[in-house]
């Protein structure tokens, strides 16, 4: 099948155009190349992406611009679009609402507009497990309450929601959201928690730690992430919302714990207090997935870190 995939040359988007090529469908991979991290290491993405010698194509481009994405539509009938593409993280989308805004979800109309007049019929969009906010019930379950998000980000995301329903509703189009809970592994972006301690650590640098480190992550392995999105490829499902978590969750101690005894490095913590937008736990009921999908996460955290930091040390160490 044809496949595009927006944010193709970022964390998540490099390891799905991997895993697609591997079992022989041909990738397009539209990406900004932005300079939210260096954009030198998604060009490393993308030549490993090229050294595998498949049907692979990459596309510069913005995903807020309609002619970019009118061209990029008309480089082949695709029978699938993955939507990847977006301003990530809480903290950031605080000092910048309205780019957060017009790029997740202004690019995210004209994406699914652009896949409306060119009669792509599915689509899998990355959601975010911010959207449910500061939430009493845990697990969270796709059926809870969502309506008060704490964050521009979680905002974004939450309309992005809405837009795949509406286009699903009066156009017909198959549409999977997959709300992604703290995704990590090699090729991570460096302004997250696991990267970032990572490198601080190794420089012998403090560590920010807002809070006490109560709060509580459910960190999903790349490829227990990956293994849903290319299930959510092989059939139809009118309009779902897929929780894709590990269904575990991790204190920000016994990370900084875990990653010292993977780094062979003592972390010098540099206490903050805690910041606007972050929720005090994530955690995933993937029931839905697992009925859904067959999906089961196989990467606890200890194997998750360990393998991470092999690839740090190898790659950046």
């Amino acid at each position: 099948m044809n496949f595009l995939v927006t944010g193709g040359a970022g964390f998540i988007g490099s390891h799905v155009c991997e895993a697609l090529l591997q079992r022989g469908h041909a990738v397009w991979a539209l990406d900004d190349l932005n300079d939210f991290y260096a954009p030198a290491l998604k060009q490393a993405n993308l030549r490993a992406l090229q050294a595998l010698g498949r049907d692979f194509e990459f596309v510069q481009g913005d995903i807020t611009d309609a002619e970019t994405l009118e061209e990029v539509f008309s480089f082949a009938p695709f029978d699938q679009v993955i939507h990847l593409a977006a301003r990530a993280g809480v903290r950031p989308s605080l000092q910048q609402p309205a780019l957060y805004l017009r790029v997740n979800v202004e690019g995210t109309a004209l994406l699914l507009e652009a896949a409306r007049r060119h009669k792509v019929r599915k689509i899998i969009m990355a959601s975010s497990s911010s959207v449910y906010g500061i939430n009493a019930r845990v697990p969270f379950s796709e059926s809870d309450p969502i309506f008060t998000p704490i964050s521009p980000y979680a905002a974004s995301k939450l309309a992005c929601e809405a837009l795949g329903h509406v286009y699903h509703h009066v156009y017909g189009m198959d549409v999977v959201m997959l709300r992604f809970f703290t995704v990590y592994g090699p090729r991570q972006r460096p302004d997250l928690a696991i990267h970032k301690f990572a490198r601080l650590m190794r420089d012998g640098q403090p560590i920010p730690v807002y809070g006490d480190g109560s709060t509580a992550r459910d960190y999903t392995y790349i490829t227990d992430t990956v293994s849903g999105v290319l299930a959510c490829t092989e059939k139809e499902f009118g309009y779902e919302i897929i929780n894709l978590g590990e269904s575990q969750t991790v204190t920000l101690n016994r990370l900084i714990e875990v990653l010292e005894q993977e780094m062979g490095v003592k972390a010098v913590i540099d206490w903050q207090p805690p910041q606007a937008g972050d929720v005090p736990i994530t955690y995933a009921n993937v029931e839905k997935a697992q009925r859904l999908l067959g999906y089961a996460p196989q990467v606890k955290i200890e194997e998750g870190i360990r393998r991470f930091v092999a690839w740090f040390k190898t790659t950046q160490g």
